[in-house]
Order: C-alpha cells, then sequence, then structure tokens
C-alpha cells in the first residue's frame, strides 16, 4: 500500500451545516460540464461552478436538506437538480432556464426572488435520508428511489399529462414500497448476469438486498400500504432478497455502504454484469460481481463512512474510492492495488467525481466538507497507474537500454553488476557535490 500526495486543489466557501448525502456532482445546467450541488441544514441550495469559490447559484427551500440529486428526473432528455428535505419536502429546479448568474443580489433585505423558487414543489412521506436518480426498471425512464430513516424504501415516477408545457403540471406518482430489516445507508443500481438493473440497498454487517420492481409500465401503484414489500432471504419469491458477503464476520450492527454500476473499462467485460463495492464503519471493503463472486476484500484501521467510484488513471475502468472520518482515503482498482490519500482535515461529508473545476473540462476530483466550514476539491486526482514499479523495469522495457549496458562494460545478466551501474548514474555526481560542500 503507497501513499500519494495531491496539492491542486481550491477552496469553496460554506457557511452551512449539511447531512453526508447532501451532496452530489452533476450537469446541473447540461452545458456538459460538471457542477458541485450542495444543500445545508437550513434550508439553502448552493450551485457552484469551476473554481469560484462563491456559489454561482442559491435557491431556497423548506426544511432540512438531507440529500440532493442531478438527474432527468422527469424524463425530458435533460438533466433537473432535486432536493429533498427531512420533512418530506420535495424541490425540483430547472437550472438550465435560469439566469447564469449568482443570486446573492435577489436575497438582500431578506426578500426572496422569483428566480430563486424552485420549479416544482410536492410533499413526500417524512424523514428522507439518502436518495437515487436512476432507471431502476429497464424501460429507459428514470425514477427516483428514496430511502427513509425507518428502513422504508419507496420509488417514485414522474407522471404529466402528454400536452403540459412545463414541469410544473407534473407530479411523482408513488410506485413501491419495500420494507427492510435494516437501516437504509446507500442505494444503488447494478446490472444483472442478464444485463438488466437490480436496485441495491446496503444493510448492516457488510450485507444488501435486491429490490424487485413489480410493477408494469401500464400500471400504477396504489397506496402505500396496499404495496409494500417485507424482506425474505435469498431463494423467496417476495421482492426483497436479503444478501450476506462472505469472509470475515461483521457486528451485525455495523453501518454498511454500496455501491454499484463500476465500470469494468471494455465492453467485452461489461457482458459479464457490474461489480459493486461494499464498505463498513469497521474498516472492511469488498468488491463483488452480481453474481456474487467476491473478487478481494480488504481490511483497514479507519471507520469508513463514505463510498465512491472514480476512474482515476483514464483507462475506463472506475476505482473504488473510500473516505473516513479522519480524512484517509483509499483508491483500489480491480486488481486489489491500494492507493492511500490523507486529506489533512477530520471530515463532515465527502464525494467522488468529475468536475469542471479549471481548464474548462471535466477532471476526476475528490470533494470534502470539512468541519470549519469550507469545501475542499481536489481537481486533478490523476495517476498514470496504479501499480507501483521500479526504474530497473522501465529501462528493461527500452529497445536501447541492453545496448548502452553493454557499451559501459557490463553483463546484462548480472543484476548485482546492473544495479551498482545505476546507483551510481543516478547518485555518484549528488556525492561528489557532497563531498565538494
Amino acid at each position: 500500500m503507497r501513499s500519494v500526495s495531491y496539492v491542486q486543489r481550491v477552496s469553496l466557501g460554506f457557511t452551512g451545516t449539511l447531512f453526508p448525502h447532501a451532496i452530489c456532482l452533476g450537469d446541473a445546467d447540461n452545458d456538459s460540464l460538471n457542477e458541485l450541488v450542495v444543500g445545508d441544514a437550513n434550508g439553502k441550495l448552493y450551485i457552484y461552478k469551476n473554481d469560484d469559490p462563491k456559489p454561482w447559484i442559491t435557491r431556497t427551500c423548506v426544511g432540512m436538506l438531507t440529500c440532493v440529486g442531478v438527474g432527468d428526473v422527469c424524463n425530458k432528455g435533460r438533466n433537473f437538480v432535486v432536493a429533498v428535505g427531512a420533512e418530506g419536502w420535495f424541490h425540483l429546479f430547472d437550472i438550465s432556464s435560469s439566469p447564469a448568474k449568482s443570486d446573492s443580489s435577489s436575497q438582500q433585505d431578506g426578500l426572496i426572488g422569483d428566480e430563486q423558487k424552485p420549479s416544482f414543489t410536492q410533499h413526500i412521506p417524512a424523514n428522507t435520508k439518502v436518495m437515487l436518480i436512476s432507471d431502476i426498471d429497464g424501460d429507459g425512464r428514470c425514477e427516483l428511489v428514496v430511502g427513509y430513516t425507518d428502513r422504508v424504501v419507496r420509488a417514485f415516477r414522474w407522471e404529466e399529462p402528454s400536452d403540459a408545457s412545463d414541469v410544473s403540471a407534473g407530479q411523482l406518482v408513488l410506485l413501491k414500497k419495500w420494507l427492510l430489516e435494516g437501516q437504509v445507508d446507500s442505494l444503488s443500481v447494478n446490472p444483472s448476469p442478464e444485463g438488466l438493473p437490480e436496485l441495491m440497498v446496503s444493510q448492516p454487517g457488510c450485507g444488501y438486498a435486491i429490490l424487485t420492481c413489480s410493477w408494469t409500465q401500464e400500471g400504477a401503484a396504489g397506496s402505500a400500504d396496499d404495496n409494500t414489500a417485507t424482506p425474505t432471504r435469498e431463494g423467496s419469491s417476495r421482492d426483497v432478497v436479503l444478501r450476506l458477503t462472505t469472509g470475515r464476520i461483521h457486528n451485525k450492527n455495523v453501518s454498511t455502504h454500496l455501491i454499484g454500476s463500476i465500470s469494468r473499462g471494455s465492453k467485452e467485460d461489461s457482458s459479464k454484469g457490474g461489480l459493486f463495492a461494499l464498505c463498513t464503519l469497521d474498516g472492511t471493503l469488498k468488491l463483488m460481481d452480481s453474481s456474487e463472486k467476491l473478487l478481494w476484500s480488504v481490511q483497514v484501521d479507519h471507520q469508513l463512512f463514505a463510498l465512491q467510484k472514480l476512474d482515476i488513471t483514464g483507462d475506463g475502468r472506475e476505482e473504488v474510492v473510500a473516505c473516513a472520518w479522519d480524512g484517509q482515503t483509499y483508491i483500489i482498482d480491480h486488481r486489489r492495488t491500494v492507493v492511500r490519500f490523507q486529506f489533512d482535515e477530520n471530515v463532515n461529508a465527502f464525494v467522488a467525481g468529475q468536475y469542471a473545476c479549471k481548464e474548462g473540462r471535466n477532471s476526476p476530483c475528490l470533494v470534502y466538507v470539512s468541519f470549519n466550514h469550507k469545501i475542499y476539491v481536489y481537481w486533478r486526482v490523476e495517476l498514470e497507474q496504479m501499480e507501483p514499479t521500479n526504474l530497473l523495469s522501465v529501462l528493461e522495457e527500452r529497445p536501447e537500454y541492453t545496448t548502452l549496458v553493454h557499451n559501459l562494460g557490463v553483463d546484462i545478466s548480472d543484476t548485482v553488476a546492473v544495479r551498482k551501474l545505476i546507483g551510481d548514474v543516478l547518485y555518484r555526481n549528488i556525492q561528489k557535490h557532497e563531498s565538494i560542500q
């Protein structure tokens, strides 16, 4: 396990308090460049753009914002910003139709301008905790999935009249309600071996559950009480299938996070089904495939509270990124190569992904929210390769290497002599310089 140091970062001003899932990266204004969306406990929604330390856009919501997201939740071919509060208020913002400037001028004297109001507001069940915008049933349309503090997961779909001119004419319609055995800390979608999406939810003790979408495209859900699925063990025909990972025995109450649809990096590999990762607060990290095969397991001595995926090397394969409360960050590839990065403060929230911080393009970023009211964006977290290497291996790949060593009178097969030669070339001049001083 080796350590890396990232120094290219920007600091964004943030004076509020946020929940761990009230931060995300996404293309909020549909310009193909990602923004950073943050919601605080006072109902303020902030959108940061580029490296500007001040919010590009500020919006006002009702209640404490517990989770935010960016996606085509209305299935209109463009992204919307979604913010959901603990009290159950769902706020929808169409940023692409908003003025591309900060709204700070409209907040003078406590007034709220019309441009700050959400495009749509609806009340859904309260005590929201996590949120997911994704196609969970394979019909090509996105659904909104919300996890609650009472171990319930609900799926909603946006519906509106065919002749509607804007989103204010639509509404969220409940599709299904699932009841889980344990607390819900993460929601994700992962392709099955057949290529169909599977809705996954983390369960304590390094476990997870697969939630079956039993509705049809034409059918609509009835009341929540009439459409509730209860958890059963694997092999049952119910709509909640609980699964526990193999290996180390975990405390059944330890919190667990998961992330799915981890890219394998090639179309050939993607035909084998999706990859997903799990992490626990007691320091376990696992990578598995959709057939439940354990690819690797890593144990660390830090409390992991956030799990993300990010292509660090630019080869199309997404690495697993896990963050601990003390800022220790682990980056692990598909071959179990581990790289560590230490953020120098305790972390309140963490997210990783593509963000257009500088140079007018998206780049891999690590975003940390500290407890001193600052957001730090490390905007160039690229690595040439995950595997460690050495100078001798690099030289042996060069065709002129053998000839040069032979011309210097050293037998290429004599490893000791070759290493001494390289050491002399690298350090002899330094030693001479030090002796002169």
